[in-house]
């Protein structure tokens, strides 16, 4: 018996999903170029530490930078970096510690930045980059 294709809210949402996840990949690319031109090394890209992806792991000069990007289509009231609350943030410092963890707990500096990244159609429309966005000191609070 083969199965016949799949109802179209399932087809709906794989479209929605693959559309999302090509603009993160999108973002993602212009937040590494982006990093790359201002001196930064990608060490690592969609880092996954249990639940939580880290976009990007990158070192500027002796700090180690773990790199949440956030990428909308157009502007909104809310700048992007704001979907990065405390909640996200717990999650990402967990998540750094994991990666810490995992190269053998250098004694590195760490910072966490975001990038937002901004289209209009397949043009960028602005890109922002906010190195030390958030402490991973007091566990993102």
């Amino acid at each position: 018996m083969t199965a016949g294709p799949a109802p179209a809210p399932a087809r709906r949402f794989r479209r929605a999903r693959a559309r999302h996840l090509e603009l993160g990949r999108r973002g993602e690319a212009v937040a590494a170029r982006l990093l790359r031109t201002l001196g930064l090394d990608i060490l690592a890209r969609n880092y996954h530490a249990r639940s939580t992806e880290i976009d990007l792991v990158a070192r500027d000069l002796d700090v180690l930078c773990f790199v949440e990007v956030k990428t909308r289509h157009r502007a909104g009231r809310f700048r992007p970096a704001a979907a990065v609350d405390a909640e996200k943030q717990r999650h990402l410092i967990r998540a750094a510690a994991q990666y810490l963890r995992e190269i053998g707990r250098p004694p590195v500096v760490r910072r966490f930045d975001i990038v937002e990244v901004i289209l209009a159609g397949r043009r960028l429309r602005e890109v922002r980059y906010w190195p030390a966005a958030f402490s991973g000191e007091d566990g993102g609070r």
